[in-house]
């Protein structure tokens, strides 16, 4: 059994990574920390993880998870995940971190939208944890960057497109929405139920932090810089993204079936990707629960725009299904094992 220690485990991403990793059947979960619950049983938090852990919180230093463990996730804000992310890869622990803190490899590019890093040494040895993208990659990794929620739908959705060059790169729109739980546990006003309630809001606009990590990728996909214009909105229900994708078509023209057919065939095989078929689109409801990304695409022949709808669980595959996704190629385990659920519905 391979020991998993999840370093900062009371926000929803962390109780997520729990969740999950309570059903695995190669793992042993070997230590949760949390300073705020320290000493309380984890179903006293989390009653519904009754029955399944006796587990307590710890308030725990990174020597002490480390000793007692073969993976450490780290799911901290960004800024505090630097801070103990390089004593884990420095010990020789398979580190999976959910913050952005390793996610952007220009250090200027991540000053500039996060503030200045403190963990410098250990950047190059990050991998970006997109596993369609980088399997082989992930593989041998002894850093993951887990990527953002945001990132993963809209980069998903797009990867097919920009590697065929069908479309302009310079032309992309990608108009996001996203469940309250991608806002974290911690109260704020604007995620409180009377606020978030019967509203629909787009909210950093032009300035959302995830937007140099999308170009970041998109523009290793297309082979040349890029710049896109990204809009999140907060949705008044507690899980899922959906993205709607525009772009311009770029020189050839393809019919909605042909797009649909190269969208099948870059993501055959994958077990975590359902593209839709012809005519079809995804509903946040198709995925909720699962570590499942749905895609639906078409051609608008009026205006010359590839449209793409994909949809992601944001605490999933945006997240912790996509942190032990790439766990278990690290590990060598069944790269679904323990996430094999089917979604709920409805």
């Amino acid at each position: 059994m391979v020991k998993v220690g999840i370093y900062g485990t009371s926000g929803y991403t962390g109780q997520e990574l729990l969740r999950i990793l309570l059903r695995h059947r190669g793992v042993e979960v070997s230590a949760v920390t949390s300073r705020r619950y320290a000493g309380i049983p984890v179903a006293e938090v989390y009653p519904h993880l009754t029955g399944w852990t006796k587990l307590s919180f710890i308030d725990a230093s990174p020597a002490e998870v480390a000793g007692n463990s073969d993976v450490v996730f780290t799911a901290l804000p960004h800024g505090a995940a630097m801070e103990v992310v390089p004593f884990f890869v420095e010990a020789g622990k398979k580190t999976i971190d959910l913050s952005a803190d390793f996610r952007l490899r220009d250090l200027a590019v991540y000053e500039k939208w996060y503030g200045k890093h403190k963990a410098t040494g250990v950047m190059e040895k990050a991998v970006y944890g997109l596993t369609e993208l980088y399997r082989d990659d992930v593989k041998k990794a002894a850093l993951i960057a887990n990527p953002g929620c945001y990132p993963t739908s809209i980069i998903l959705g797009l990867a097919p497109a920009l590697k065929a060059g069908i479309i302009d790169p310079s032309s992309i729109i990608a108009d996001s929405k996203s469940g309250v739980s991608g806002a974290g546990r911690e109260p704020q006003v604007g995620t409180l139920f009377c606020e978030a309630e019967g509203a629909f809001k787009a909210y950093k606009v032009a300035q959302h932090r995830h937007t140099p990590e999308i170009e970041q990728e998109l523009s290793n996909l297309a082979g040349e810089t890029l710049q896109v214009i990204f809009t999140p909105h907060l949705l008044p229900v507690s899980r899922g993204i959906l993205s709607t994708i525009y772009a311009n078509l770029g020189k050839k023209n393809i019919s909605a079936a042909a797009l649909t057919e190269l969208y099948q065939s870059f993501y055959e095989g994958e077990k975590f990707v359902r593209v839709l078929k012809a005519g079809s689109f995804p509903d946040i409801s198709f995925v909720c629960g699962s570590n499942c990304c749905a895609i639906g695409v078409t051609v608008d022949e009026r205006t010359g725009r590839v449209i793409i709808i994909s949809a992601i669980d944001n605490l999933i595959k945006g997240a912790s299904g996509q942190a032990v996704q790439n766990m278990n190629l690290m590990c060598g385990f069944a790269e679904d094992e323990g996430l094999d659920a089917i979604s709920l519905y409805p």
